[in-house]
């Protein structure tokens, strides 16, 4: 039997889309809330945005420092997440714990507590339309192209991120929630919520709300949890809410 060479057919199509310090805050200058803080919650934590639809405030221990991935939405549907793996406890770093806290007097009540619902219908936001209304608008207004979406946060930049840090490849299986290591290295074991792996979290929080903390910096205030809309709005103006979509 001969052997035939089919080229390139395990290329990509496209090239993924990483995002770099400056292009990830170039783009949520464009970017209303509540779907800021969801841009924030997916950076900084790595989830799936089916994952940060459902986020219920049950889920968000802020005295433990820490948030349980445990459901996902997809189409308005809740489901478990999809392994093992992925209902995990992540770790909250003291700054994005600022922000959910903020975010948690300006939202809405709902009766199930969600972080995230659409306040109009009651019900779930679709992530698509949030996509293609918000963030990609956003995008083209900041100048980082078209190719975004929430795979960008997730898949692309919280890896890229992720591994720029340094991380032992455990870590970064372990924050990135893969149900197989081949994904990241089939090698290392499952971490648990160590020092090491809330050190690393935090780094690419630092590097998502690098404009936040340099504000706080040269404020020379020693609060932990200073307002979110203000270093936002002087860099973008003052954002508009936006009830539905």
């Amino acid at each position: 039997m001969e052997v035939v060479e089919i080229k390139d057919v395990t290329k990509r199509r496209k090239q993924p889309r990483v995002l770099t310090y400056d292009e990830f805050w170039a783009l949520l200058k464009f970017v209303d809330e509540p779907y800021r803080t969801m841009v924030f919650v997916a950076q900084c934590l790595g989830l799936r945005i089916s994952e940060v639809m459902a986020l219920q405030w049950s889920d968000v221990d802020f005295a433990n420092l820490t948030v349980r991935v445990q459901r996902g939405i997809v189409h308005g549907h809740v489901d478990v997440v999809k392994t093992e793996y992925s209902n995990d406890d992540f770790p909250l770093d003291v700054d994005l714990y600022a922000i959910l806290q903020y975010w948690k007097q300006q939202c809405p009540v709902t009766p199930n507590g969600s972080v995230f619902l659409n306040p109009t219908t009651l019900k779930p936001y679709w992530q698509e339309s949030i996509c293609a209304d918000h963030i990609k608008p956003a995008a083209v207004k900041a100048g980082v192209g078209t190719n975004i979406g929430w795979h960008t946060f997730r898949r692309q930049t919280y890896r890229t991120w992720l591994d720029s840090t340094g991380a032992p490849i455990a870590i970064q299986r372990e924050l990135m929630r893969h149900a197989s290591i081949e994904t990241t290295m089939n090698v290392y074991g499952r971490a648990v919520m160590s020092d090491a792996k809330r050190q690393t979290n935090s780094k690419v929080v630092q590097m998502a709300l690098r404009p936040v903390l340099s504000t706080k910096a040269d404020s020379g205030t020693s609060e932990k949890a200073p307002p979110l809309r203000a270093p936002l709005s002087s860099l973008a103006g003052e954002p508009q809410s936006t009830a539905s979509v």
